[in-house]
């Protein structure tokens, strides 16, 4: 990371937040459902799925609970309605986690409910470490009941491995991920190298398993691996797919599906943008020439 790079990252809470705004703009559909319909219709339109979310984690209480519960009903019925290729993917606290385990359980088996009855699905992501025990006790009590209920797993865990093997009885619908929370170095792996090593040994471990898996990466090396390990274990185009951020590395995304792989394309909404984007811009610091025009250019 350049010295620049790294000094605008530094100071992205005092940066205005209109000028995030600019920037973040093509990571986000929109603070609207009727946006991330548009922009879910236009990569459908180019052989993309996608998965949508509505943006705001770490609710606090029961009406803010039901608030984002409602709001995600919403992508359900919308989803059928348009007939979108997507799902819902949805942050355990939205739904009241960080309160109560049972009040969480209870808003998942509506919203499992209703994707049931369009024959949908949705995934639980996985949020910092303060709540992964609870996200995947949560997902064993749902799994009991459903089978259109999945989970993430983040590759710079160091408990990662050994989460699947615990969790793989129940054939759980997986995505894994390198993960993008600021976690301390005695649980998760720091080195870039590390981590890609963790990701490609646990999604070969996911394979050997024989579970579907949503290979959600943005690094072209681990896609060039992830390949290898495909023709390897000779799997199905229906075994899994590629799953990536939208926004981030079109190019990329273009050249997966070219080869004949599924993708899938995460697509976020909502007013509680600003936390998301920034996530994304500590994630990608070479965005932060785009930053200081948006800043000095309004552009």
């Amino acid at each position: 990371m350049s010295l620049f790079n790294s000094l605008v990252v530094k100071i992205l809470p005092v940066i205005p937040k209109s000028v995030v705004g600019m920037v973040a703009r093509r990571y986000i559909a929109g603070e609207h459902l009727d946006d991330a319909i548009r922009v879910v219709k236009d990569l459908n339109s180019h052989g993309f799925m996608a998965t949508m979310d509505v943006l705001g984690e770490g609710v606090r209480t029961e009406e803010e609970v039901l608030s984002m519960r409602k709001q995600c009903e919403a992508v359900l019925h919308a989803i059928d309605e348009h007939k979108l290729d997507a799902n819902l993917s949805i942050k355990p606290t939205q739904m009241g986690l960080a309160m109560d385990e049972d009040l969480c359980y209870r808003n998942m088996t509506v919203l499992l409910d209703i994707a049931k009855s369009y024959d949908n699905f949705v995934r639980m992501d996985m949020e910092d470490h303060t709540v992964t025990d609870s996200t995947l006790s949560v997902y064993r009590r749902l799994r009991e009941s459903y089978d259109n209920v999945g989970v993430v797993f983040q590759a710079y865990l160091k408990r990662t491995e050994e989460d699947i093997r615990k969790l793989a009885p129940l054939r759980p619908n997986v995505r894994l991920c390198k993960g993008i929370y600021n976690e301390p170095p005695e649980i998760a792996f720091k080195d870039r190298e590390e981590i890609r090593e963790s990701f490609r040994r646990n999604l070969h471990l996911l394979f050997e398993l024989n579970l579907y898996v949503g290979i959600a990466t943005h690094d072209s090396d681990l896609v060039t691996s992830a390949y290898e390990m495909i023709s390897d274990f000779d799997l199905k185009k229906t075994d899994y797919e590629f799953q990536m951020l939208l926004g981030v590395r079109e190019d990329l995304r273009e050249q997966i599906l070219g080869k004949g792989h599924r993708l899938r394309v995460y697509v976020p909404y909502g007013t509680h943008w600003y936390e998301y984007s920034v996530r994304r811009l500590k994630e990608n610091p070479r965005m932060a020439g785009h930053i200081a025009k948006a800043f000095f250019t309004g552009k």
